[in-house]
């Protein structure tokens, strides 16, 4: 994991856990702007996504793995003694909140973009094949994902261009996992969320649905949560046209959130 410190006085810390498939370095621009405005800011890779592995074998990492990086992250981010928050896209979304509904760790609030509760593009067609066929776990398939359907933004295409091949193999196993894990926070509504909740959803995601992100959180039973849709943008919408503005929702929603445990923001 890596550690940014702001070079001014820290407000916070934000723990940054991203999407399958993905990794740290396609946040360098949202970890610069979070600097600057005074919040340290702690990532990784999570585990089978880092560069080490040169992403040469299909995905078949586990839900508790995940969970197990993402509580050294929040261990890390801890120590700086300041209020902790949560960026978690996509599915990293999902297991932030997997994480944060079985944890006791501190966190001051949870920003969501375009989390994982159903997935778009092939989840009714693969869903149905590995329904009726007794595939193997081990047996490899394509989400058939790629980064144009992650945002319409050349500059943003540019910024996930890098010496690390992006693809979306992954394992049988891996993929039934993953559907579990999203069915289950879709329709439990018990040992719900109950910090400060920032939902961002990009409307014209291509690989989430946004309505049932948008359902799961008024199953939350939260007194504070703020839930913004933006129309034009796709799943990876701080690479989209529209991240600035998106960034300033999120970094009120920390600064309010601030305020009210009584920081001086």
């Amino acid at each position: 994991m890596w550690k940014w410190e702001t070079d001014v006085q820290a407000k916070a810390v934000v723990v940054i856990v991203h999407s399958a498939f993905e990794h740290h370095r396609w946040y360098a621009w949202l970890i610069e702007k979070l600097r600057t405005e005074g919040f340290h800011v702690v990532m990784g890779d999570l585990p089978g996504h880092e560069e080490g592995s040169r992403y040469t074998r299909v995905h078949d990492e586990l839900i508790d793995e995940y969970l197990l990086f993402i509580k050294q992250l929040m261990q890390s981010a801890l120590q700086y003694q300041l209020p902790v928050f949560v960026i978690g896209h996509g599915l990293g979304g999902t297991l932030a909140i997997q994480f944060l509904r079985k944890t006791k760790l501190e966190c001051a609030g949870l920003i969501l973009t375009a989390p994982w509760f159903q997935l778009q593009k092939h989840s009714n067609l693969l869903a149905s094949a590995l329904a009726s066929m007794n595939l193997a776990p081990n047996k490899k398939i394509s989400l058939e994902l790629n980064k144009r359907l992650l945002t319409r933004n050349p500059e943003g295409i540019l910024e996930m261009e890098d010496d690390v091949p992006y693809h979306s193999n992954v394992t049988v196993r891996w993929y039934r996992d993953i559907q579990q894990l999203m069915k289950n926070l879709a329709t439990q509504q018990e040992r719900t969320l109950t910090l400060p909740i920032l939902l961002i959803t990009p409307n014209q995601d291509k690989v989430a649905d946004s309505e049932a992100a948008r359902k799961w959180l008024l199953l939350q039973k939260n007194r504070e949560f703020q839930y913004k849709d933006w129309p034009y943008s796709y799943h990876n919408i701080f690479h989209d046209l529209e991240r600035e503005e998106v960034f300033l929702y999120v970094r009120d929603f920390i600064n309010n959130v601030l305020r009210s445990i009584g920081y001086i923001v």
